[in-house]
This record gives C-alpha cells, sequence and structure tokens, in this order.
C-alpha cells in the first residue's frame, strides 16, 4: 500500500519548522532523492510518510492528502 502526502502541507510543514530537504531526509532516515520525489507528488510507504512526520514532530494525518468520498 502506497500513501500520497500532500506537497504543499508537506513543504508549509518543512518552512513552518525551518528545515531543509537534507535536513530534514536526514532526521527521517531517507534519501534526498525519496524525498524529493514525495515532494514531486510521488506515493511513499507508510513507513516513510511515519518517519516524515516523526521528523517535522506532526501527525502523518496533517501531511495525507485528505480524501472525501463522493465529492467531486
Amino acid at each position: 500500500m502506497k500513501i500520497r502526502l500532500d506537497r504543499k502541507k508537506l513543504m508549509a510543514q518543512m518552512i513552518d519548522k525551518d528545515v531543509g530537504v537534507g535536513e530534514l531526509a536526514e532526521k527521517a532516515d531517507i534519501s534526498i532523492s525519496t524525498l524529493s520525489g514525495i515532494r514531486a507528488g510521488r506515493s511513499c510507504s507508510p513507513k516513510t510518510a511515519k518517519s516524515l512526520a516523526l521528523a517535522l514532530g506532526v501527525p502523518i494525518e496533517r501531511l495525507a492528502i485528505e480524501r472525501n468520498g463522493g465529492e467531486g
């Protein structure tokens, strides 16, 4: 199963926490290329999503794309 994180929410949290790509990748123990892919809109594993949320100090729900059933 893959999770898609909201790029804008991720980048807003990075700005809010004043953390760059390299620093966040290191804190989350993922590669810079993986983080760059997520920032570009690619899906990631639940483990990677959780690592990013923990590194940013936010619940994973704050980064995940909200899904509204039946709307749109």
